[in-house]
């Protein structure tokens, strides 16, 4: 469901280029002491040591780690791959060659997927998809002119697990309604997920077998996107949170209709049981796709709060108190989706840049500096 913001960036603002613009790439400085160009870095971007181009074409999103830091899996709908819509695949980041070759695929090509996730062992995938609900893809929400972004929620997403080949070997979630936008702790014990089942959009978490079910949020508003702070004590996510009558009677109006405007968001942390709940960012517009940096102590996460159209996105480092914002990203594009690896020596995002022009959202690894 976090990757429907790919098109709100590379569709909904045509004003806007998805390539590169016209910044000069930044000159960097390997082992050898010979200066060489990375055209995939802009200046600005002191985090990145290096920078890899992972997948090359179509729109790829959610790329998250497994456990011992050697392998993504992703979602995708690049229609060289056959796809027309998200699905999941998962592939070895130092030996996968997805320039030439289509990694393996995780989920059954059926329906509409999102959020996979590596289970502890990294033998496993969780996954949501709407595949018992139909083979077809669920379509798009209508949007006119002038309509505001919306999302889909599609009440025929279930959690699954799969194995490395795509066989499900668990369905986890069989309630009514929307259960999507699982998240796994860095123990392996428990998951966090989204679901309507209460009438609103709500974090829950389960144990990993799915039992165990636990409502963490209880205000009216979508909350989602939720991970787990590297010691799993804490969650972090993006809320939509209505104030006025007239927000909350359309808020309402929406979501009637299997809808939601994600165009103002902020992120909030508490603790796995919903206690201690704070507010991390009032910067207003879209601020979503949070994650833990490896030491807790901040957040990195997406945000346009500083475009005056939407658009472009970019990634942010802040502190849990809200204090210390600071710009990872300078391209002109859309950066989000970040996810640092366990060991902490990488992260992972989706971007438009090195797109050629098109409206192309890859995945990029980059070296992390502190």
């Amino acid at each position: 469901m976090m990757k429907k913001f790919i098109a709100l960036s590379c569709l909904g603002l045509v004003l806007f280029s998805c390539g590169n613009g016209d910044k000069k790439p930044v000159e960097t400085q390997p082992a050898d002491s010979v200066a060489v160009v990375d055209s995939l870095i802009y200046p600005g971007e002191t985090h990145f040591a290096s920078l890899r181009q992972l997948t090359f074409g179509g729109d790829n999103a959610e790329a998250y780690f497994s456990y011992d830091s050697k392998k993504l899996t992703f979602q995708s709908n690049n229609k060289a791959w056959g796809l027309d819509c998200d699905q999941i695949f998962a592939f070895d980041i130092e030996t996968a060659d997805l320039k030439n070759n289509i990694p393996q695929m995780i989920s059954t090509g059926k329906g509409r997927t999102t959020c996979s996730y590596f289970l502890k062992g990294d033998s496993l995938i969780l996954y949501a998809s709407t595949h018992l609900g139909g083979d077809e893809c669920p379509p798009n929400p209508e949007r006119k002119k002038g309509d505001p972004y919306l999302w889909g929620i599609y009440p025929s997403y279930d959690i699954f697990v799969a194995d490395l080949k795509g066989n499900i070997v668990n369905q986890l979630t069989k309630e009514p309604g929307y259960d999507a936008e699982a998240t796994i702790s860095p123990n392996g014990d428990k998951i966090v997920f989204t679901s309507t089942r209460s009438g609103d959009l709500e974090l829950y978490t389960m144990d990993i077998d799915g039992s165990n079910v636990k409502q963490i949020t209880h205000e009216l508003g979508y909350d989602g996107g939720a991970f787990f702070s590297p010691d799993g004590t804490k969650l972090v996510f993006r809320s939509s949170r209505p104030k006025t009558p007239e927000e909350q009677a359309h808020y309402k109006k929406l979501l009637a209709q299997g809808l939601v405007a994600p165009t103002n968001m902020e992120i909030y942390v508490c603790n796995i049981d919903g206690s201690e709940m704070q507010q991390v960012t009032t910067l207003g517009q879209a601020n979503w796709a949070p994650f833990f940096t490896p030491n807790g102590k901040q957040i990195i996460f997406s945000s346009n709060h500083e475009s005056e159209r939407g658009f472009p996105f970019h990634l942010y480092l802040i502190n849990l108190d809200g204090t210390g914002l600071e710009r990872v990203t300078h391209d002109d594009g859309f950066d989000a989706f970040p996810m640092f690896s366990p060991d902490g020596k990488f992260l992972v995002f989706s971007s438009n840049r090195n797109n050629g022009g098109t409206r192309d959202t890859n995945l990029f690894i980059a070296e992390w500096k502190d």
